[in-house]
């Protein structure tokens, strides 16, 4: 059987984009304090780019601007707002344009998950996931779309890919996936059906808004190392055991991996791109969770020829 190759790390975008990239320009991030989409600013900013944060702990958000700015050697100003509320995010995009004059970019990524089944899910646990995650996007957009059609900008929706998941049939002779996608995982019902809202709206952004110049896209990532998400969600799982086996690239994302796609889709060369989900996940929706059995082995034993 052939040995599996490992892809390499990713590179650091200023390896791939030219450090001035977004020289001039703005990023506006809810949920940019921490985790993928501090990551996500972090990277706008090595090319150029001065940013706001938002999110609701004031301290955390302090810390963080402070880590960014002196990374980065940019300016980084931390704003204190709940996406649920609209008024405190239209003070957010108030005091944006007071320091910056503009928005040029806006990662929509404000976010909330907890393992749950629907059986023990309240309706407020339910509301509070989809208040934050598809209601704070909109709000986002309707706060920072004059200033994003001003400078003829790009929005990207952090979603994921809890909700493109093929489940193996146990009962199948074949041992594949009896149907595709949009079939869901377990206790992720609130999120799933949250994020599902946030691709969908991502679309109709970038029907309506395309003609006066906006762009919109959607990165969901699959199982990113050292996140929360990973912690929880495949502890128990074949993940937790082998890391990253099961996934045709043979290792998990790392928060590089989401970066570099944030790079590339706020720069000229995605200026044709909009609309669309751009999925970073090593290919993990197509094989993830038993979805090829006994995979990779499977592609690499060899088989008799016909």
């Amino acid at each position: 059987m052939e040995s599996t190759i490992i892809a390499p790390p990713p590179p650091s975008s200023l390896a791939v984009f030219r450090e001035d990239l977004f020289k001039g320009k703005v990023l506006f991030c809810t949920g940019g304090g921490s985790g993928i989409c501090k990551d996500m600013t972090e990277a706008v900013l090595r090319h150029g780019a001065n940013a706001v944060i938002v999110g609701r702990k004031l301290e955390r958000l302090n810390e963080a601007a402070k880590e960014l700015a002196t990374a980065t050697g940019r300016k980084v100003l931390a704003v204190q707002a709940d996406v649920r509320e609209p008024k405190q995010l239209q003070d957010a995009v108030t005091k944006t344009i007071k320091e910056f004059g503009r928005i040029d970019f806006v990662i929509c990524g404000a976010a909330g998950n907890f393992l749950a089944p629907i059986e023990g899910l309240s309706e407020n646990a339910f509301k509070t996931v989809i208040s934050i995650d598809l209601l704070g996007t909109y709000n986002t957009v309707k706060a920072t779309l004059p200033y994003i059609r001003e400078a003829r900008g790009s929005y990207i929706h952090v979603s994921a890919t809890l909700h493109y998941k093929g489940i193996w049939d146990k009962n199948s002779q074949l041992g594949v996936v009896n149907q595709w996608v949009f079939l869901g995982i377990p206790h992720q019902a609130h999120v799933s059906a949250a994020k599902a809202g946030v691709d969908a709206l991502s679309a109709v952004i970038a029907v309506e808004e395309g003609p006066r110049g906006v762009r919109s896209n959607v990165i969901a990532p699959g199982p990113i190392a050292d996140t929360e998400g990973v912690k929880r969600l495949v502890q128990d799982s074949i993940y937790g055991k082998h890391p990253g086996k099961a996934l045709p690239l043979q290792r998990f994302g790392e928060k590089a991996d989401i970066s570099n796609a944030t790079v590339f889709l706020f720069s000229g060369a995605a200026n044709y791109i909009t609309g669309q989900i751009m999925v970073v996940d090593g290919g993990e929706i197509h094989t993830g969770l038993g979805a090829i059995r006994s995979y990779p082995e499977i592609v690499l034993k060899p088989l008799p020829k016909l």
